[in-house]
């Protein structure tokens, strides 16, 4: 074996440990493999950044301006209104319109803007039919999966591939190629669901600000002219000295104080809403200076008009993953107080400065209404609360429905490629001001981009140090002495696991080139090895982790890592099982 095999295969080794420990955000990783696979020399510079210029990347990019386009103009917000009124009705047949819903919005739609888009609507309608969030959270996330496999832009993996295919010099795939299996997996998907997924969904609750007030008690802390922490910042006062008394508003009069609260110099006749145990509020009653008075009903809801307590998660990518929010400057850059925090089903009330925060927690925020637009908009989180959808842009509704018809018709018809019209439907969507081109930058995610260019690179070099074809040789020798079939079902198994443990995209960018040489060794078509990575790495549903969607909705539905391995198992297996009989009769060797 050649130094250059070594170097890749610690390399895809060193990737999969920190992919799984996240101890780096998922594109760092790839820009770390990029640099040290130039840096020794195993791939030149050229090969090193064509990732970059790969067209599955450009399409990608592309891809997520036009489906901000159709976000933005409020095109999806149509269903999810329907929805909202309808589920006041009946449980059952919301959750069958839903999932359809959603299944056909993300074929051709980001599946994140989708299911940002659902998210709140799903919690109002559990809170109106008395429903625990988790029981519709869960489908919403993978109809949104069932539906993506369904067109070659409803999902990335599908692009990659496509991309792979065409780099090899292999034919590609039609637009709706993928349909035919993509609509099984719909409706076998939408049916297990239905009749058995969501009987399997444990019964998680879900409301932030109830779990906030259990166990502690909302009081109202009056300071007295005669008290002798008078002219000192609050930090300093035995409020929060001597008690650490956590404060979620001060008033002065009728005017609330901004944060941060602790360097607010306290004043005679101050009113501080404060979150505290029992024992705490015993200890308050014996403090000379300042005097206590209940929290009317529904008095964390809000203060005053235009000041909202809502629940935020923490996006898949986010700028906060990984630091705590002291560290992120959370109330210097956002204006905002977070109250609590809710990590892997257990909720946080104390020390949250200090607690680190990872994809999916849910933040507990309060804030102004101009303040949560704002966040809405930022990129770092996902606003699930019921304060109200974004306001859209209705007048550009039908112009940008248009051109992304547009695109998806051209590249039906082979009018062009599937680049070329992307790219000119974005450049439409910014030029008809259905998105500003701030917007336009904002909308892609750039950590999806350098991830894609960073894994891709690890596919040339798989493929120029041998390793791919060493690795094709042994898939032969095993799976291929029982046939093409069994290969199929080999590759699928393999895509699934390295999908769950580490990134759908780097699975698909390792696997299909090893796909297609597996393919020319035997002499037979690589379309079906092919499709079965793509299928496989697209629908994952067994972790949290293994797409951004089911990331999206861990938090806001209190889930547990086992509640996806007890719903996503038999789904993962039943698709194991359909795609390996299915796509050797649809694809043919």
């Amino acid at each position: 074996m050649s130094i250059a095999s070594v170097v890749v295969l610690v390399l895809i080794l060193v990737a999969g440990v920190l992919f799984l420990t996240e101890k780096l955000s998922i594109d760092m990783v790839a820009l770390l493999i990029m640099a040290i696979l130039i840096l020794s020399g195993v791939i030149t510079p050229d090969e090193g950044i064509a990732g970059f210029s790969n067209r599955a990347t450009v399409t990608i990019g592309a891809l997520f301006v036009l489906s901000a386009g159709l976000f933005k103009t409020g095109a999806a917000n149509f269903a999810g209104l329907y929805l909202s009124r309808l589920g006041k009705r009946n449980f059952w047949f919301t959750l069958i319109a839903m999932m359809l819903s959603i299944g056909v919005l993300s074929a051709f739609m980001n599946h994140t803007a989708v299911v940002a888009i659902f998210i709140p609507i799903v919690l109002d309608i559990a809170r109106d039919i008395k429903t625990s969030p988790s029981k519709l959270l869960m489908p919403l996330a993978f109809s949104s999966i069932f539906g993506g496999v369904c067109t070659l832009v409803g999902s990335s993996t599908n692009i990659l591939v496509n991309s792979i295919a065409e780099k090899s010099g292999e034919a590609t795939f039609g637009m709706f190629e993928f349909a035919e299996l993509g609509l099984m997996v719909f409706g076998v998907g939408i049916l297990y669901m239905f009749l058995v997924g969501i009987r399997l969904i444990p019964d998680r609750g879900g409301d932030l600000r109830k779990a906030l007030v259990k166990g502690r008690y909302l009081t109202e802390v009056v300071v007295q002219p005669q008290a002798k922490f008078l002219g000192k910042p609050l930090r300093e006062s035995p409020l929060v000295r001597d008690l650490d008394i956590e404060s979620l508003e001060i008033f002065r009069g009728d005017t609330r104080l901004c944060p941060p609260l602790s360097e607010v110099v306290l004043a005679g006749g101050d009113l501080l809403r404060v979150s505290c145990d029992v024992e705490k509020i015993r200890k308050l009653q014996e403090l000379n200076g300042i005097t206590l008075r209940s929290v009317p009903a529904g008095g964390l809801e809000r203060r005053r008009e235009g000041d909202y307590l809502v629940e935020a998660v923490v996006a898949p990518d986010s700028m906060l993953v990984g630091k705590t929010l002291r560290e992120a400057h959370f109330r210097s850059v956002f204006g905002a107080g977070v109250h609590a925090i809710r990590h892997r089903g257990e909720t946080m009330t104390d020390d949250l400065e200090a607690t680190t925060l990872y994809p999916g927690d849910t933040l507990l925020i309060e804030a102004r209404q101009d303040i949560i637009d704002r966040l809405r908009d930022h990129d770092a989180f996902v606003v699930v609360s019921e304060v109200g959808l974004p306001t859209f842009r209705k007048r550009k509704m039908l112009v940008a429905i248009a051109i992304v018809a547009g695109v998806i018709a051209s590249s039906t018809a082979g009018l062009m490629p599937l680049v070329a019209s992307s790219v000119i439907g974005a450049v439409l969507i910014v030029f008809t001001r259905c998105l500003t081109l701030h917007e336009a930058y904002t909308a892609i995610d750039w950590k999806v981009i350098f991830l894609l260019a960073g894994v891709l690179t690890l596919g040339t070099a798989l493929e120029k140090t041998g390793i791919a074809t060493a690795v094709a040789n042994v898939l032969i020798s095993t799976a291929g002495a029982w046939g093409p079939t069994a290969l199929v079902s080999v590759l699928y198994v393999l895509t699934t696991l390295f999908t769950e443990i580490v990134s759908n995209k780097a699975a698909v960018a390792l696997l299909a080139p090893i796909a297609i040489i597996t393919a020319r060794t035997m002499g037979i078509d690589p379309h079906p090895l092919l499709m079965a990575v793509a299928f496989a790495g697209s629908v994952t549903f067994m972790t949290p982790v293994g797409h951004q969607v089911n990331t999206m909705i861990y938090g806001p539905g209190r889930f547990r890592f086992t509640d996806f391995m007890l719903v996503g198992l038999p789904l993962n297996v039943a698709f194991w099982i359909l795609s390996t009989f299915l796509i050797p009769r649809l694809w043919h060797f």
